[in-house]
């Protein structure tokens, strides 16, 4: 096991624990459930810091796949670009809900609102982690790419690519 393999097996986390707390987020405000918004706040905490990992074994993982063949330097710097500013929000959103969650217990209207723009930050969050998870697929997924990312792959495999 190497660095890209222990990045492959633990970005999902976020992308796929911030898809299912945005939804029990919502649900936990409609039904207007404390408790549950007490558990998805705490989730946003525990989320943001599993982030932390991922976010560490993006360059290791780099150096690991960036000399393979096929493999786009420009598709790896917009995906690391992009890793940047999702992590950053993720870790904002995680600082805002322990925040959230301090400020229920001394002010029912200050929680409420934080509340909102807790869920607001995690819902821009995980659309940035989405788009940023699709970069990096598409760093070592030729099947993924569109034709514009086609264009960013080595002209050894773009030959490749002709001759079938």
């Amino acid at each position: 096991m190497n660095w890209a393999h222990v990045h492959l097996i633990i970005n999902h986390i976020p992308v796929i624990g911030i898809g299912l707390l945005i939804l029990l987020f919502i649900v936990a405000m409609v039904r207007k459930n404390k408790g549950l918004i007490t558990v998805a706040l705490a989730f946003i905490i525990l989320i943001s810091l599993a982030t932390i990992p991922v976010y560490l074994t993006g360059e290791p993982a780099e150096e690991v796949v960036e000399d393979m063949p096929g493999i786009s330097e420009e598709l790896i710097e917009e995906h690391e670009e992009q890793a940047e500013i999702a992590f950053i929000l993720v870790e904002v959103a995680g600082g805002l809900a322990l925040i959230t969650l301090i400020a229920r217990r001394y002010s029912d209207k200050l929680g409420q609102r934080l509340v909102i723009l807790t869920l607001l930050v995690l819902i821009v969050s995980g659309g940035l982690i989405g788009w940023t998870a699709n970069l990096g697929g598409k760093i070592h997924h030729e099947e993924i790419r569109s034709g514009k990312d086609s264009q960013n792959l080595p002209s050894q495999m773009i030959d490749k690519e002709k001759e079938d």
